[in-house]
């Protein structure tokens, strides 16, 4: 009957005496994985142009229905997104956009830090993506 009272007890006392594994966080930073996935970023191409030619499959993929795309076309008859809209309240961060876009116009960045007290600013417009 005290057996498993004293295991517990030099269990507990075992980690107590270890040294914290807590980082102190606004002074000490976490430095993310090369393969995290935080906040979206829209690639641009050598002229500065986005990349995004609004094929629609990172909307189609996204099982959150973060993304947002509205499709336009230029004088030479290219599309391209007239709005590209990600919402960070809605998304999971899978990385089902990225994988899914043909032409890699669209990444997911190391950025983790993206708290706020509203969620209208966690309505990410293309402007704001743009890489």
């Amino acid at each position: 009957m005290i057996g498993p009272l004293i295991q517990g007890l030099s269990v507990t006392l075992r980690y107590f005496l270890r040294r914290p594994i807590t980082m102190k966080y606004p002074w000490e930073r976490w430095t993310p994985y090369p393969r995290w996935r935080g906040l979206h970023r829209l690639e641009l191409d050598e002229e500065g142009r986005v990349k995004c030619e609004a094929c629609f499959l990172c909307v189609t993929v996204c099982p959150a229905n973060a993304i947002r795309v509205e499709a336009a076309e230029d004088e030479q008859h290219r599309k391209y997104p007239s709005v590209f809209e990600v919402n960070l309240a809605r998304c999971i961060f899978c990385g089902f956009c990225e994988e899914a876009c043909p032409r890699g116009a669209l990444r997911l960045t190391e950025r983790f830090e993206l708290a706020d007290y509203t969620r209208e600013s966690l309505l990410y417009q293309k402007e704001e993506l743009k890489g």
